[in-house]
């Protein structure tokens, strides 16, 4: 009974242990996961389970995300998951996404999941149009997709209408040009044959340079009011605080950078921010919600702890993923050109072996010929000396009747006639027999000259035929030492050298291996200015191509501004630049009078 009761007990207090736990379902950009989470969880340990499992370092950029009432909100670390205002039923849905977002991509984003984490993020903002993207860069970029998507281009595999059903332009570029589906993907074709050897990280990455640079890119916009009701567009990003016209989400009236912003807070509806000068005055502002003011300081003190972190020397954690990052570039750089080598040597020895059967084609064929000539020469030998000699039987027997009719004509000279009649009748005959003499001394003459062309045809005929027979020897012998040249280099499948399949391979990367992968990279860069102005000047023969395919009719707002800004030659970077070149007061006094 005791042990009963005591069994019992322990059941209970484990049953009491157990914690309790409900179902949550992350979406990240290219899949989704489901956990079970404790309800005593605090959304960093929900967070950490996540980026543990998709292997990610690089943390402080990303952050789950969920919907209030249409209002964007992200977890906080330290409460609870429970206590925010997430749905109650389960599974409950969190988006893992970029919070933050780098001033450079190429020098901050370490991780190769972190980049692709980014690329899929950007091309998704830009395909729905939340990033404004120019027709031209919106091809250059798409052209980047495809060979992140399907590596290098190949005429064979990729045929015409192979990217039917990708999604790479936002609709609002294919509804502004009376061009169809197929002219979109031949120009977009062109340039991604371009980008041969990028592997799917170079390709994001290259994605991710040229949309750093778009107007909107890893801007975050909130409706605001200054103190005298205007309104206007509050936009957040890495660089700082920039103020916008609410039809003009391309050029901000104003920028504030993070390092002139000592201080931000608010109270209610009402955002105060102190700038770094304490001579200065604060500036306020109004939000329409409360719960937009959360996402506004959450977003402004992020920023900003990037911003001034950026500043500073990494950490240690940093300078580590930078060296591993840097490691395994290299060993990846060294594994690319080791396969380039073997598939250079490959391509060679098909190469050369294609050569080798062509020329032994051809050799055949002119063996063939030579012996089709040596044929025909034999034959007309044959016929000549055919010929000849009825030529020289008709030559003889010419001659014979040359000497019958002398020995005629020498005959009726000798018989006596008579009478007159008898010698004019014989002198006619005598006449009639000279002429004939003669025509047949003639003819026999030509027959002669004739017999003795033909034998000079005759030899020259043998001397071509001996000709042919040597040449045939020649081609036979070399066709013989092509085919063996041919079966040696013919494309062995035991050589180490064309071996793919992976071995172990051990990497010592000492001070020479660094210094050659240092001078590559220099290298890179000079190429890579190379490229972009090669790349701009593509960009602009584009855009002059398909303008005369434009409905002008259909461009929005933000392509109009957008040309606007290309004609004074206004980008994202020297229009900040221009903004802060006034006083941190004067720009304070400009605002609050808008």
């Amino acid at each position: 009974m005791a042990g009963a009761i005591a069994s019992r007990m322990s059941f209970s207090s484990l049953k009491r242990k157990q914690p309790k736990t409900f179902t949550v379902r992350i979406a990240t950009m290219d899949a989704e996961m489901e956990f079970s989470c404790e309800v005593k969880w605090k959304g960093k340990d929900l967070f950490d389970l996540v980026c543990r499992t998709l292997g990610l370092r690089e943390t402080w950029f990303f952050g789950l995300q969920y919907t209030i009432k249409d209002t964007v909100a992200w977890l906080k670390m330290d409460k609870k998951v429970l206590d925010h205002d997430v749905p109650t039923e389960e599974p409950v849905t969190f988006h893992f996404l970029a919070k933050f977002y780098p001033e450079n991509a190429e020098e901050e984003l370490v991780q190769e999941i972190t980049q692709h984490l980014f690329f899929l993020q950007v091309k998704k903002q830009i395909l729905d149009e939340k990033i404004y993207c120019p027709p031209e860069a919106s091809v250059l970029l798409a052209s980047y997709a495809v060979q992140a998507k399907y590596g290098d281009y190949d005429p064979n595999v990729h045929k015409r209408g192979f990217l039917a059903q990708e999604e790479l332009l936002p609709k609002r570029v294919i509804n502004l040009y009376q061009m169809t589906p197929e002219m979109w993907e031949e120009r977009i074709t062109a340039w991604y044959a371009e980008h041969r050897g990028r592997a799917r990280d170079e390709a994001e990455m290259e994605y991710l340079k040229i949309a750093q640079d778009l107007e909107m890119y890893g801007v975050n916009y909130f409706a605001i009011r200054n103190k005298k009701g205007t309104e206007l567009l509050l936009g957040v990003d890495a660089l700082g605080l920039h103020i916008y016209d609410p039809d003009n989400r391309l050029t901000p009236k104003i920028s504030f950078p993070w390092n002139e912003i000592r201080n931000i807070s608010y109270s209610d509806k009402e955002f105060t921010i102190k700038p770094l000068d304490k001579k200065i005055d604060v500036f306020k502002f109004n939000s329409s919600k409360l719960r937009v003011n959360k996402l506004i300081l959450q977003l402004c003190i992020g920023n900003h702890d990037l911003f001034m972190r950026r500043r500073k020397a990494d950490s240690l954690e940093v300078q580590q993923m930078k060296a591993q990052a840097r490691e395994e570039k290299a060993r990846k750089q060294m594994e690319r050109q080791r396969l380039a080598r073997e598939k250079q040597m490959r391509e060679e020895a098909e190469r050369k072996r294609d050569e080798l059967e062509r020329r032994l084609m051809q050799l055949k064929e002119e063996a063939t010929m030579a012996n089709e000539a040596l044929m025909r020469s034999e034959e007309t030998a044959d016929l000549l000396a055919e010929k000849a000699q009825i030529t020289e039987e008709e030559a003889k027997l010419l001659a014979q009747k040359a000497a019958e009719a002398e020995q005629e004509m020498q005959r009726i000279k000798a018989t006596a006639i008579r009478t007159e009649e008898e010698k004019r009748l014989m002198e006619q005959k005598v006449l009639e027999a000279e002429m004939l003499a003669l025509k047949m001394a003639e003819e026999s003459e030509r027959r002669a000259k004739e017999a003795d062309q033909l034998k000079q045809d005759l030899q020259e005929a043998r001397e071509s035929e001996r000709r042919a027979k040597q040449k045939l020897l020649e081609i036979t012998s070399k066709s013989s030492y092509t085919s063996m040249n041919s079966s040696t280099t013919a494309l062995p499948t035991d050589l180490p050298s064309f071996n793919l399949i992976s071995e172990s391979l051990s990497f010592d990367f000492k001070d020479t291996d660094m210094k050659r992968l240092s001078m590559e990279i220099e290298k890179e860069k000079v190429e890579y200015m190379e490229k972009s102005k090669h790349l701009q000047e593509q960009l602009n023969e584009l855009k002059t191509e398909i303008e005369a395919l434009k409905l002008k009719e259909r461009e929005t707002a933000l392509d109009i501004l957008h040309n606007e800004n290309a004609s004074r030659g206004n980008s994202k970077h020297n229009t900040i630049k221009k903004l802060t070149l006034q006083s941190t007061k004067s720009r304070v006094a400009f605002f609050e009078e808008l």
